[in-house]
């Protein structure tokens, strides 16, 4: 099996070149993300393993074109950024899994077995609701065929609407589904329902007075 290891520390990259192919693999290697990029588009490998920040192209933007171009060849993110966030935001783009540096050699093998086992997961369906369409793998919205702009919870909010369409979700719903945060208040959905409608035009999400909101398209 192939695997593609980019990450521009040379150290942390000859160590896992060797430790890899002393495992039986066969092993390319990146040092920046325009060159991690052009081998994950043009190449074929069974995994890759991606570190974030990278000169150049960040792992973020390399993940982000390899699921736009529809690979969906399992990858494994490393990076020294563990927080919350970091890790959402990397999900979130089509990461199978994330190790945070450091970390024992034997664990990433560990995971980049476990992941080479699952093997590349079948493309998520696109949703579509009227002239709306949202792709869950790459997060990219469009209107008309137009990309729209929408912040990671703007997106999560529009996602979960679409994947009911015609259905009228309550704010109590949405809320703790999107927010995951039973002691928000509920004026923080009808703020983010307020910024799609900016984004998408009002008729995009209908208000139904008195139960809640259901997303329509145009």
């Amino acid at each position: 099996m192939r695997i593609l290891v980019v990450e521009d520390e040379a150290v942390l990259a000859r160590a896992l070149r060797r430790g890899l192919q002393a495992e039986g693999f066969a092993v390319d290697v990146a040092a920046d993300g325009d060159t991690g990029l052009q081998l994950a588009l043009e190449d074929d490998h069974d995994a890759v393993v991606l570190d974030l920040m990278l000169p150049g192209r960040s792992g973020l933007e390399i993940l982000r074109e390899m699921r736009r171009a529809e690979i969906w060849t399992p990858v494994l993110v490393l990076s020294a950024k563990d927080s919350d966030d970091d890790v959402t935001r990397g999900l979130d783009v089509g990461a199978d899994d994330y190790l945070a540096k450091p970390f024992a050699f034997s664990v990433l093998l560990a995971r980049l077995r476990a992941l080479l086992r699952r093997g590349a997961p079948p493309r998520p369906a696109v949703l579509q609701v009227g002239n709306l369409t949202l792709d869950p793998a790459t997060r990219e919205v469009r209107q008309g065929g137009v990309p729209v702009e929408l912040t990671t919870r703007e997106t999560a909010l529009l996602e979960h609407l679409m994947r009911r369409p015609g259905e009228v979700l309550t704010k109590v719903e949405l809320r703790d589904h999107v927010w995951d945060a039973a002691g928000d208040d509920l004026n923080v959905v009808e703020v983010y329902v307020g910024y799609l409608r900016r984004k998408l035009g009002r008729a995009a999400v209908e208000t139904v007075r008195g139960a809640g909101y259901r997303v329509v398209g145009q």
